[in-house]
């Protein structure tokens, strides 16, 4: 039995950080896991910069109600699940998370949680598992499934490499350079033909 495993923003949505960051003016916070390997790392930069400038959840929250998903991934998404279960694998949160689901048409998503003040302040945030992604393959591998897998950003290529198939989606120059060995696509069309024959083969 198979199931798939997609990353969430960069894959099928923009990613948040960076559309925060173009309406706030910081372009600090366009840093994501395409340029940090260290997720620890890249969200304590963030929650730094956020303090300093008294910024929080309300205002980040704005902005995701503006994010459309990518053109094409609601379609690419919805002819996915007809030929097989889909989860989305995301090391964003639940409280930014929810916009963006019904968009796409709650599919259903693993993801971590941030902890935040009354005030609306993010003091931190609350990771589902250690290694998230590649332990939830690891998980439904025991359980009898079979992975494949999609994603763009350092924190993918773990869960795309413990699939039995995995494909890098509009990846940097850098990640492509460093993993030649795996397909690597552009459009949701060759993505979606490139897991049909993971998943049929």
């Amino acid at each position: 039995m198979n199931i798939v495993c997609l990353d969430l923003e960069g894959v099928l949505v923009p990613e948040i950080w960076i559309a925060f960051s173009e309406v706030s003016g910081i372009p600090e916070l366009r840093r994501t896991t395409r340029d940090e390997p260290d997720y620890a790392k890249l969200m304590a930069f963030r929650l730094a910069i956020l303090k300093e400038r008294g910024l929080g959840l309300r205002q980040i929250r704005d902005v995701i109600a503006q994010i459309d998903p990518l053109p094409g991934a609601r379609e690419f998404l919805d002819a996915l699940r007809e030929e097989t279960q889909v989860l989305i694998l995301s090391d964003t949160f639940t409280q930014f998370a929810s916009p963006l689901m019904r968009k796409l048409g709650w599919p259903t998503l693993f993801c971590n949680e941030l902890i935040a003040a009354p005030s609306g302040e993010i003091t931190g945030f609350r990771m589902r598992c250690e290694q998230s992604k590649l332990t939830t393959v690891r998980a439904l591998q025991s359980c009898g499934f079979e992975t494949v897998a999609a994603g763009d950003s350092y924190n993918d290529l773990a869960m795309i490499r413990a699939s039995k198939a995995g494909f890098l989606f509009r990846s940097t120059e850098k990640i492509r350079a460093d993993n030649p060995d795996l397909p690597a696509y552009e459009t949701f069309d060759g993505l979606l033909s490139g897991i049909r024959a993971a998943i049929r083969g």
